[in-house]
C-alpha cells in the first residue's frame, strides 16, 4: 500500500487532489493533508517519512522550499504548481516531477509511473537538494560600478540591455546611458533572471520590457527595436527565434 502526504493550503485542490488519487492507485493511503510550511515541520519531523509527498511551491505562510531548510525530508516529493516554465525546467532536470495546476489524471498517472520508474535507485536527497538550489536561486538586482573617479549602482530593472562592442562589454539603461561593466556576456546570462534577459545574439542580451517592437527581418530571422536607440541592428539569431518566440509568450 503506498502511503502519501499532500502539502496544500487550498482545501478544494486538496480534496480534488486526494480523490485523483485514490481513483487512480487502489488501496492508497492518504496519510495527512498539511496546509503550510510550519505544519509540514512539525509533522514530517515527528512521523516517518511517507512513500510520496504531493507538495504544492506556494502555501499560505511561505514556500515549500522552506521545509527541506528545516528539516531532512527522507521522501520522494511531486511538486504541484502554477509557477513559470523556467522553474519547471528544473524540476525536470533534476528528476522530480511536477505536476501543472489543474491536474489532470493523465498527468497523474504519468506522473506516479515515472516516480516508479525512478525511485528504485538514487540518492533522493541530493536530487531535491539540487532543485532547492536552482529553483531558489538568487539574480542580481544591481550592479556596482567604477565610472571614472566616481561608483554607481545600477539598478537591473533600469538595464533595457547589455551588449559588447569592441570587445567590450557595457550596458545600456532605460534612460539611454552606457556604462562599461567588468563581465562577459556569458557570466551576465547566469547573473540576472532569464525570465527577464535573453540573449538574442553574440552581442546583445536583452530586458523584455523593453523590446518596443518585433519585425520580420527575413524568413527566418526577427528584428528588435528598443526603447532607447542602439547603435547597432538587433537582430535574433536565427537558431534563437523559436526559444525567443517562446520566451516572450509566457
Amino acid at each position: 500500500m503506498m502511503q502519501v502526504v499532500i502539502v496544500e493550503d487550498e482545501h478544494l485542490a486538496a480534496e480534488k487532489l486526494a480523490d485523483q488519487l485514490q481513483r487512480t492507485v487502489p488501496g492508497i493511503e492518504i496519510l495527512r493533508i498539511l496546509e503550510s510550511v510550519e505544519e509540514a515541520v512539525n509533522w514530517f519531523g515527528s512521523h516517518p517519512a511517507p512513500d510520496l509527498v504531493f507538495m504544492d511551491i506556494q502555501l499560505e505562510d511561505g514556500i515549500s522550499f522552506e521545509i527541506f531548510e528545516a528539516i531532512k525530508l527522507q521522501a520522494p516529493v511531486i511538486f504541484t504548481t502554477a509557477f513559470d516554465e523556467y522553474a519547471i525546467r528544473a524540476f525536470k532536470v533534476n528528476s522530480v516531477d511536477y505536476l501543472l495546476k489543474p491536474i489532470s489524471e493523465e498527468d497523474l498517472k504519468k506522473a506516479l509511473q515515472k516516480f516508479r520508474n525512478i525511485f528504485n535507485e538514487s540518492d533522493f536527497t541530493s536530487r531535491v537538494t539540487r532543485v532547492i538550489e536552482q529553483v531558489s536561486k538568487k539574480y542580481k538586482t544591481r550592479f556596482f560600478m567604477k565610472v571614472g573617479t566616481h561608483f554607481k549602482s545600477v539598478k537591473v530593472a533600469d538595464i533595457c540591455c547589455f551588449f559588447v562592442e569592441e570587445r567590450n562589454t557595457f550596458l545600456k539603461t532605460t534612460s539611454g546611458k552606457t556604462y562599461d561593466i567588468d563581465h562577459s556576456l556569458d557570466q551576465l546570462q547566469t547573473m540576472v533572471d532569464p525570465e527577464q534577459f535573453f540573449r538574442i545574439n553574440r552581442n546583445f542580451l536583452v530586458n523584455i520590457n523593453c523590446i518596443s517592437e518585433i519585425v520580420a527581418y527575413s524568413t527566418t530571422r526577427l528584428k528588435l527595436k528598443l526603447e532607447v536607440e542602439c547603435t547597432e541592428d538587433l537582430i535574433v539569431s536565427r537558431d534563437r527565434v523559436s526559444e525567443f518566440k517562446h520566451w516572450m509568450d509566457k
